[in-house]
């Protein structure tokens, strides 16, 4: 069976961005605010050559909330794809939920199956590509991505970012802790 690794995006992949109006860490609203950190590239080759399969899960709900538009969120994920494909890093998948219980956009202001702490993605993963859940990581830099593993009976990386140290981490007890996805994919490949 199939091993693969489960990525969250924002704070584990690229950079979360400052916003001024909330005062918080966030995902970045348009492409020119969408950095990479230095280690990314090199991290998700290695976990390629080392044969996991790679799939992104993230919660997107800034559209919904009206941070940004749709538009900016697709060009994003259009912007991460070709500097993938340029570095030949292949995702199985990408998986989005753009919805959020508190927006202000109504179809997508709702309570979804698909959102973590939800393992709805994983669960689709597991079924559409024969994955072995028990050889398979979820790494993320928040709860939800913690538990969203646990759920779907994957090993969890928490990943901690300066910028998250200061939210709750609901209690959750990941399988390992680390500063970043460098560290995340020692472990995994040891």
């Amino acid at each position: 069976m199939n091993r693969a690794v489960f990525l969250d995006r924002d704070g584990v992949i690229n950079q979360n961005v400052f916003n001024n109006a909330t005062q918080e860490w966030e995902s970045p609203h348009s492409p020119a605010d969408f950095k990479l950190f230095p280690w990314t590239i090199e991290s998700l080759l290695r976990l390629q050559e080392h044969q996991f399969q790679l799939f992104l899960v993230s919660n997107q709900p800034s559209f919904a909330k009206g941070k940004t538009s749709l538009e900016n969120i697709k060009a994003i994920q259009a912007e991460f794809h070709s500097i993938l494909l340029k570095n030949k890093i292949y995702f199985k998948e990408y998986y989005y939920c753009y919805h959020h219980p508190h927006g202000i956009v109504p179809e997508l202001s709702i309570q979804c199956d698909c959102r973590k702490p939800g393992a709805f993605f994983l669960n689709e993963a597991k079924r559409k590509y024969s994955l072995d859940m028990s050889n398979s990581w979820m790494a993320g830099d928040r709860g939800s991505d913690i538990l969203c593993g646990q759920k779907a009976g994957v090993k969890t990386l928490l990943i901690i970012n300066e910028e998250e140290r200061s939210k709750k981490l609901q209690d959750v007890v990941p399988d390992f802790k680390v500063k970043n996805l460098q560290e995340a994919v020692n472990i995994i490949i040891r």
